[in-house]
C-alpha cells in the first residue's frame, strides 16, 4: 500500500513561487502515474498536473499550463510540483495521488487514482 505525504506548502505573495513536493513509501513508486489536485474553500476538488512513470509525459490544467511544472524523481520515490507566478486563485489544498496505471484521457480523474495524501494549503496573497 503507497503512502503519499506533501510538504512545501505555504503562505507566499502573488507573483511568488513555490515548490510542493509528494514522497512516497511503501509501493513501487517508479510504475506509478502522479498526479496533483487541488481544493479551494467550497469548492470541488480539481485537477492541477499528472506525470507519467517515466516522466516523459505530463499533463495540465489550462488554469496552470505555463506556470506550473511537474516533475518526479524516481530514485527519490518523490514527485514534484514547481508552481510560479502565482495568482490569488491558486490558493487551495493541494493533493498528491497516485496509482499503478491510468488511461491517457482519464489522467484529470479523481476517480481513476488509489492513492491519495493529505494535503498541502498554499495560500497567495494579493
Amino acid at each position: 500500500q503507497v503512502q503519499l505525504v506533501e510538504s512545501g506548502g505555504g503562505l507566499v505573495q502573488a507573483g511568488d513561487s513555490l515548490r510542493l513536493s509528494c514522497t512516497a513509501s511503501r509501493g513501487s513508486f517508479s510504475v506509478y502515474y502522479m498526479g496533483w489536485f487541488r481544493q479551494a474553500p467550497e469548492k470541488e476538488r480539481e485537477f492541477v498536473a499528472a506525470i507519467d512513470w517515466s516522466g516523459s509525459r505530463t499533463y495540465y490544467a489550462d488554469s496552470v499550463k505555463g506556470r506550473f511544472t511537474i516533475s518526479r524523481d524516481n530514485a527519490k520515490n518523490t514527485d514534484y510540483l514547481q508552481m510560479n507566478s502565482l495568482r490569488p486563485e491558486d490558493t487551495a489544498v493541494y493533493y498528491c495521488a497516485a496509482d499503478p496505471s491510468i488511461p491517457t484521457q482519464r489522467v484529470g480523474l479523481m476517480r481513476e487514482y488509489h492513492y491519495w495524501g493529505q494535503g498541502t494549503q498554499v495560500t497567495v496573497s494579493s
